[in-house]
């Protein structure tokens, strides 16, 4: 008799059936899902510690954020940084870390949390498309 699994952390990426719908869809619209896997789960864990400088990281930029009700371009690190907490604010966060990744939503635009919270895309790094670096590339409120 095999052993029982432990449960998987609430961000770990379980290989099930429908991770493999979601790694074929990705693969189907968007290109290789590993880096997409990393992302999911990098980005995942620097919310939920709410690690501004670690989610930072993995955005593209310059980023457009709602700011006061105004659309702003963030050129940088430092300025999202400086914005963490307006952008990520707790409803996103919440959304953002409760995403399982087998039930993610992929289309052209990317992969999508919750109702849009937020979106991962992959950024070409040649002009072949063949490297990508995948990014978050909005954190908005679904409203």
């Amino acid at each position: 008799m095999a052993a029982a699994r432990p449960p998987a952390p609430p961000n770990a990426v379980v290989a099930d059936e429908a991770t493999a719908a979601v790694n074929a869809r990705i693969r189907a619209v968007l290109g290789g899902p590993a880096k997409y896997e990393q992302v999911f789960a990098a980005f995942q864990r620097a919310v939920a510690a709410h690690d501004a400088k670690a989610v930072s990281a993995l955005v593209a930029y310059p980023f457009t954020a709602t700011l006061g009700g105004r659309r702003v371009k963030l050129p940088d690190a430092a300025s999202f940084i400086r914005h963490y907490d307006a952008i990520v604010t707790p409803v996103i966060a919440n959304v953002i870390t409760r995403q399982r990744y087998a039930d993610l939503f992929v289309n052209e635009q990317g992969v999508m949390f919750g109702q849009g919270e937020a979106w991962l895309h992959g950024e070409c790094r040649d002009d072949a498309c063949k490297d990508v670096d995948v990014r978050v590339i909005a954190i908005q409120s679904a409203n």
